[in-house]
């Protein structure tokens, strides 16, 4: 039998304190510390195919996507690429080093829940089932930042996390429940995404415009048939983040999760939206954000890290109740 990797997770520290609704209160983080959990604790295990190196470290078949082939990595290594892929190589180290922490933890949720579409690999750098990835953009500040964080995990009870981030939060993250029509992840919080004045503007804020054809098409694939044209386009009720949980067509509501989605989620930047109108055929539609809003905000990461928090200090501003621990 091949040898089985123990993810060490210890019990999460509960955090002082939530983000309130009006948003008054900050979370405090748990202390900035990877801890060993003892040998014999009864911790998951990663599937026994996934064989490790010397050192501990799961070994993986990725699918290079752009080779169109099977390579063997050590995770830390294909880690390198994911992050290069994930985050600017020239952003603050304290943010590259959170987003490695965010990386790796996905990995090893993908890893011992999901299988590849690939036959053959564990992996790929395939962005519609795992992470974005970029070989190219490796650098010695990325090789650092992995280096630095070698087998730390974010976990929650543990167990890793769903290892939610997006660029912007618009000003307020959100959970898991509203943000992605998710329901297990009490972890996920609606606090201050923190964000730095150096976003794009058009990050922060957005405006743009569909046809009322890509409205019906939009709400199609999102599951509502509408009959005819369309009347009225409105924004359902709001959550505490502030984003929309629905979008009414005509009277009759569609997951705004969804729609976006749907309808092109580059232009529909974010549910957190400012402004709906429909006339003459056209939606227009403004908002704050870029991204579901769930989990750490890479901008905001990267003010935090700026103001000289620590990589495992932000993940856990984002994620309440989360331990930041050591797998090898």
């Amino acid at each position: 039998m091949k040898k089985a990797v123990l993810l060490s997770f210890l019990l999460c520290l509960a955090l002082a304190c939530t983000a309130c609704a009006g948003g008054d209160m900050q979370p405090s983080p748990t202390p900035d510390a990877a801890t060993e959990a003892p040998q014999d604790a009864n911790l998951p295990q990663l599937p026994e195919d996934i064989r490790v190196d010397q050192n501990g470290v799961p070994v993986l078949n990725v699918y290079v996507q752009s080779e169109d082939k099977i390579d063997e990595m050590g995770l830390e290594e294909y880690l390198c690429g994911v992050l290069a892929g994930e985050m600017k190589n020239d952003w603050p180290e304290e943010a590259l080093k959170a987003q490695a922490i965010l990386a790796r933890t996905f990995v090893l949720k993908f890893l011992m829940e999901k299988k590849s579409m690939y036959e053959g690999a564990d992996i790929s750098t395939d962005i519609r089932e795992a992470q974005a990835y970029d070989a190219e953009g490796v650098n010695e500040r990325i090789r650092a930042a992995v280096k630095d964080t070698r087998g730390m995990v974010a976990c929650y009870q543990n167990e890793p996390i769903y290892a939610w981030f997006h660029a912007h939060s618009g000003g307020k993250t959100d959970t898991a429940e509203n943000g992605l029509d998710y329901q297990a992840a009490p972890y996920t919080q609606v606090t201050d995404g923190n964000e730095s004045e150096s976003a794009p503007q058009d990050a922060a804020q957005w405006s743009t415009q569909f046809t009322e054809a890509e409205v019906i098409q939009a709400a199609a694939d999102a599951g509502l048939k509408l009959d005819g044209g369309i009347e009225t386009v409105q924004a359902g009720a709001k959550d505490d983040s502030g984003r929309a949980g629905e979008i009414l067509l005509n009277g009759q509501p569609v997951s705004a999760n969804e729609f976006r989605i749907a309808i092109g989620s580059t232009k529909m930047k974010s549910t957190l939206l400012t402004h709906i109108a429909y006339s003459d055929g056209t939606l227009a539609l403004s908002g704050r954000g870029y991204g579901h809003g769930v989990g750490m905000s890479q901008w905001g990461a990267y003010q935090l890290a700026s103001e000289g928090e620590t990589g495992e200090h932000i993940v856990q501003y984002y994620f309440s109740d989360v331990s930041i621990v050591k797998a090898w």
